[in-house]
């Protein structure tokens, strides 16, 4: 069961489910407004620290795929050109990795881009190894370089993402141009000189893709970005690579290639990064306005929340103070009043009750109020009822008790009788078995005694020995040949408290026999404590359970109530009572054997010492003849 609650705390809760609600409703909307205009903000973020460094890695790798073919072609003088453009290479590489490792993070998916190129760049050395020792051929080197870059590009296309529809769909288009310019840049380290039948056709593949790539870009650039990239397109020479792409597809090798074609990848860089540029300055003003919309209707919602909170709280104090007055009456009706009519009742006082009044302008609570007296006399009627039945149950209980008491008594001077008189060993071994259960009987009947109410009758004029009150207690039990009775010091006890400590250990004593293994002994051990005397019953059987010993000790330590309905536990019942009556403590705890072990803590002031002229002890009491005869 959950931690309880109070009224306020419930009304509040209850008014928390629409206002968490609306609360909700518009940290979303605000979330949601606000994320997209500073997504957008990001937008330069994300182009600055990953675009712009991978724009300018590519094309470094592109120059430096470009010089290792020319060097694969054995192009004079290009040594120094490949180890100066590996260094730019790797200038920018290491660039990139600064400035991207500071947004890398913004997405797992970009995260898992970045890592990718990351790995494609690692491969660059190996590959770099491979052309200088001669194991690559133009081809293969080409193809190499290519994968590299198709991962940058892949970084390209997956960071351009952004809500804003225009300008995600003209930023995808403007890096399907940029990977025109890259294609065109693998047709020119192909075609550095005369082709072979396979380089050719990864030509005419090439080649294809560009111009249908370029012919589908084009169509779908806004006027602003379309402009530079059809004036590039209908140049001079544009048209003249075109040509000459037609002449090496034929298998011709055509004069001026590398100079055309440089000239146009730098074109195409240039306007490749110009409209980088404006997309750029596009994104900022478009995230302004969404942020603004997303402040006014963030504002509107949280007035509209206010009011509400305002309201409902107002409505809810008035009811929770309503609700605290008809709590505060029913508490007193059950903390004071009720205990203080059921205390009269037990003292045989008569008793009034006035109603319960409970002001409020709610009449579900007024009719709470008028249920609440209603329920405030018809338990007053119930505990008047209860204690007379209590009362009928103690007259009951005595009246048998005293009758069980008087006979037994009888039968028992009758057994002392045929005891005296008997002279076979086997009629007087009968005659000793009835008079203990005569002696467990009488135990029995003080128990009747004891849950009514009243004192037993029994007791001792002069103090007795610890020893004889654990043996007499032994002797009232069924199985007292399982139990030994260790020697203890030679303190007294008592004479009036003499009975109730017998019928305590004795109740403990048979508990112990009950719940252990026949074959299995229970020791009853004695000695002096600092604050009185200590009896322990000890048993070897199965033992407790934790929770199960705790409810038993909270039991013993605080008598309850008289329960007719708890039969089990008439002898805990009995224990407690007698314990509560002398001040005796009782706790049970685990026993080292597995079993249970009952400590009986005697007070002080219920114990003296042994007598100075009577060191050894005296024979055990009357009932001690049982256990004698065994």
């Amino acid at each position: 069961m959950g931690r309880s609650r109070t009224i306020r705390m419930k009304i509040i809760g209850l008014l928390l489910v629409p206002l968490t609600s609306m609360v909700v409703l518009w940290g979303v909307i605000t979330a949601v407004t606000a994320s997209e205009g500073l997504e957008l903000r990001e937008y330069k973020t994300v182009w600055t620290n990953l675009r712009l460094p991978a724009y300018k890695l590519i094309s470094e790798m592109q120059q430096e795929r470009l010089v290792s073919a020319k060097f694969l072609r054995r192009t004079p003088n290009t040594s120094a050109a490949v180890a100066a453009q590996r260094t730019r290479t790797d200038t920018a590489r290491d660039t990139f990795k600064q400035l991207s490792s500071n947004s890398k993070d913004r997405s797992e998916e970009i995260r898992t881009q970045v890592d990718a190129v990351y790995t494609q760049l690692d491969r660059l050395d190996a590959i770099r190894g491979e052309i200088d020792t001669g194991l690559s051929d133009r081809l293969r080197t080409v193809e190499a370089y290519n994968s590299i870059i198709d991962t940058i590009f892949g970084l390209h296309r997956r960071v351009a993402l952004i809500d804003d529809i225009p300008i995600y769909e003209q930023s995808r288009v403007v890096i399907d141009m940029g990977y025109a310019k890259e294609l065109l840049t693998r047709e020119q380290a192909i075609a550095l000189g005369p082709t072979t039948r396979g380089e050719r056709r990864l030509f005419t593949e090439i080649a294809g893709n560009r111009r249908f790539l370029i012919d589908q870009a084009l169509g779908e650039l806004d006027p602003a970005l379309r402009d530079t990239q059809v004036a590039l397109i209908a140049s001079a020479a544009y048209q003249r690579m075109r040509l000459m792409e037609d002449q090496i597809i034929a298998g011709g090798t055509p004069q001026g290639w590398l100079s055309t074609t440089e000239g146009l990848a730098k074109s195409f860089q240039a306007a490749q990064m110009q409209a980088g540029e404006v997309l750029n300055d596009r994104a900022e003003p478009v995230a302004d306005q969404v942020l603004q919309r997303a402040l006014m209707l963030a504002g509107m919602c949280l007035a509209l929340v206010v009011v509400s909170i305002a309201f409902s709280l107002r409505m809810g104090d008035r009811l929770s103070k309503e609700l605290g007055a008809l709590r505060l009456a029913a508490l007193e009706v059950a903390q004071e009043r009720l205990p203080h009519v059921v205390a009269k009742l037990r003292k045989g006082e008569k008793v009034e009750m006035p109603e319960l009044s409970v002001a409020s302008t709610t009449v579900e609570i007024d009719d709470v109020g008028q249920a609440f007296s209603t329920v405030q006399q018809t338990a007053v009627e119930a505990a008047v009822g209860q204690a007379q039945l209590s009362e009928g149950v103690g007259h009951v209980f005595r009246n048998l008790a005293r009758r069980s008491q008087t006979l037994l008594h009888r039968q028992r001077i009758q057994l002392q009788d045929m005891q005296h008189r008997a002279t076979e060993p086997e009629a007087l071994e009968d005659l000793f078995k009835l008079d203990h259960l005569t002696t467990r009987m009488r135990r029995h009947a003080e128990g009747l005694i004891i849950l009514s109410g009243a004192t037993p009758g029994r007791g001792w004029s002069r103090p007795v020995p610890l020893l004889d009150v654990a043996r007499g207690a032994s002797a009232e039990v069924e199985d007292y040949q399982r139990v030994t009775v260790e020697p203890m010091p030679g303190q007294r006890l008592a004479g009036p408290v003499v009975g109730d400590v017998i019928h305590l250990i004795a109740e403990l004593i048979e508990n112990a026999t009950v719940y252990s293994p026949a074959h299995t002994p229970v020791i009853v051990r004695g000695e002096k404590a600092a604050r009185g005397f200590v009896f322990e019953v000890e048993d070897r059987g199965l033992g407790m359970e934790p929770a199960e010993l705790a409810e038993i000790n909270e039991r013993l330590a605080s008598p309850p109530e008289f329960d007719l309905a708890d039969s089990d536990r008439l002898g805990l019942f009995v224990v407690s009572r007698l314990a509560a009556r002398h001040d005796i403590r009782v706790t049970l705890r685990g026993s080292p054997y597995g079993g249970t072990t009952a400590i009986v803590l005697i007070p002080e002031e219920h114990v003296a010492e042994p007598e100075p002229e009577a060191p050894v002890q005296e024979p055990a009491p009357r009932p001690m003849r049982v256990v004698r005869s065994d």
